[in-house]
This record gives C-alpha cells, sequence and structure tokens, in this order.
C-alpha cells in the first residue's frame, strides 16, 4: 500500500470518528497526532483539512449527483469516502481523478456494504465528467 493510500485511510479514519462522535476534525487530529505507535501522516491532515475547508461544495455535489440518496441517509463511511475523493478530484491538482475514484472504491470495499464500490464509482465518474463545467 503507497504512503498516500495509508494517508487516505488514516483520513477517513478521522472524518468518520469525528462524525460518530461529534468531534471537531481539528480537535480529532490533534489527539491522534500524538499516537507514537501510529503516526498522522502529513497527507492525511492536508486531506482533513481540504474537506473541512471545501465541505460545503462538496456536500453539493453529493447531494445533485446521488440522486435518491439524501447525505444524511448514506452510511457514514461513505459520505467520508466521497468526501475525501472530491476533495482530491477538485483541489488536488497532484491527484489524477481515475487515482481519487480507484482508491475510493477500493476503500469502499474493504469498509463498507457490498453495493458501496459501484455506487461511490458511479457518482464520481458522473462527477468527473462535468468537472470541466464546475469552475
Amino acid at each position: 500500500m503507497s504512503s498516500r493510500s495509508r494517508a487516505r485511510r488514516r483520513a477517513l479514519e478521522i472524518l468518520f470518528e469525528s462524525e460518530q462522535r461529534a468531534m471537531p476534525e481539528a480537535e480529532l487530529l490533534r489527539e491522534r497526532s500524538g499516537d507514537p505507535d501510529y503516526p498522522m501522516k502529513p497527507y492525511a491532515v492536508e486531506i482533513v483539512d481540504g474537506v473541512v475547508a471545501r465541505r460545503a461544495e462538496i456536500d453539493e455535489l453529493i447531494e445533485t449527483y446521488s440522486y435518491d440518496w439524501p447525505l444524511d441517509r448514506l452510511p457514514a463511511v461513505d459520505r467520508a469516502l466521497l468526501r475525501i475523493a472530491l476533495w482530491e478530484m477538485l483541489y488536488n491538482d497532484e491527484v489524477d481523478d481515475v487515482v481519487a475514484i480507484d482508491e475510493a472504491v477500493s476503500l469502499g470495499r474493504q469498509y463498507s456494504t457490498d453495493d458501496t464500490p459501484k455506487f461511490l464509482n458511479g457518482l464520481l465518474d458522473r462527477v468527473r465528467q462535468i468537472k470541466p463545467t464546475l469552475g
């Protein structure tokens, strides 16, 4: 597993846990950053900070392209994975869109439901296709 893949997994853990505990991501990042046995990857922090900064725009895209699935009805893991992938696709020029999608699908396969990979792939690919029109 690449360093960026591990960072994505760590960002997923932070975003998921912060939502479950109703705890601000920045506070959770501080709490988790002191663990010498499981150090925080700088790219994980970049992802979490990026998602937090752009959450409104990212969530609007999720709401728009998830069709019959309101954001609050999606599994929390799926929400976090979509936020990570969309942040990478839209706000991180260092990551190819296809890589961001593949990584989200792979993590979804590991940590969510059997339907998640297909759902993530479909929604993220729709955004990839319309990305040139977004701004």
